[in-house]
């Protein structure tokens, strides 16, 4: 069933964002993980998601690519609201979670087959096998899922996110396992997906990365944002001090941490595939 108020296509120069995310809350234990959260994210543009350990950023992530239920707020991918319209907002996304975990019984080329049903992806073959040796899984297409090493989990999560050419890939730690190689490859390829109109939100306690590839940053504490915005912006806003660098912005927005004491508790990773959106169904 098609999404009968989806936001029809865009004019060529219109920026509507292809993400919205509006007032979205998230709460464990009588404790707010994401409290009233609202951003946008155009085509083209690099999100860099950036806040302390406890600050929301996956939990806003999974509740933008429906792994987790929106009970508060409202999130649009495309046009399409992730709660009532999830197959088509999904059939828009995809994610690359920290933690890959493929398929213990499919072979590295039997998940991207699968991805490409999943997304209804017509003669995928040579943009499957061009993806695998860009991210050097050439020799591992026979592998099975749970032969594969932290590492290589990371790439094929990035081979079956890359695939379907979507309108918006999130980024959870995206680099965590990969080798130098691997990492110059995956900066690589956040640029040019960037570069051909996709909307991308790259979440990383790396901050030279969020340096490196953001075109705008997002700063999360306790849950809120407390920063939207350029790095120019920032640093005139938060840290004006001339040469002031992502450390230093990051640190004057989030201020000194409380004593240790329970924080809001994220789920345990759900051990969820990432490449696609997971279920689309």
């Amino acid at each position: 069933m098609s999404d009968p108020s989806p936001d029809p296509a865009p004019p060529p120069g219109d920026e509507r964002p292809i993400l919205r995310v509006e007032g979205l809350s998230k709460t464990y234990d009588g404790q707010l993980a994401v409290d009233d959260l609202s951003f946008a994210v155009r085509g083209g543009e690099v999100l860099g998601m950036v806040g302390p350990n406890g600050a929301g950023k996956t939990t806003s992530l999974r509740s933008i690519v429906g792994v987790l239920p929106i009970a508060q707020g409202r999130v649009t991918v495309c046009g399409h609201d992730v709660s009532r319209h999830e197959r088509e907002a999904k059939s828009q996304l995809a994610w690359v979670p920290e933690n890959p975990q493929p398929f213990d019984s499919l072979t590295v080329f039997e998940h991207l087959e699968f991805t490409a049903e999943l997304y209804g992806v017509r003669d995928w073959d040579a943009r499957a096998e061009h993806l695998l040796e860009y991210f050097e899984l050439g020799d591992k297409r026979d592998a099975l899922g749970g032969e594969l090493s932290r590492g290589m989990r990371q790439k094929l999560a990035f081979c079956c996110a890359w695939l379907p050419r979507p309108r918006l890939v999130l980024l959870d730690e995206p680099l965590s396992g990969l080798d130098p190689r691997g990492i110059r490859s995956a900066k690589q390829a956040i640029r040019d997906v960037a570069a051909e109109g996709t909307a991308v939100i790259l979440s990383s306690h790396l901050l030279e990365l969020i340096e490196a590839l953001a075109s705008r940053i997002l700063i999360l504490d306790h849950g809120r944002k407390v920063f939207d915005g350029t790095l120019t912006e920032a640093r005139d806003t938060l840290a004006p001090e001339a040469g002031s660098s992502l450390e230093e912005i990051f640190l004057a927005a989030t201020g000194p941490r409380p004593q240790p004491g329970p924080e809001p508790a994220e789920p345990a990773d759900p051990g969820g595939w990432g490449g696609g959106a997971g279920d689309a169904s």
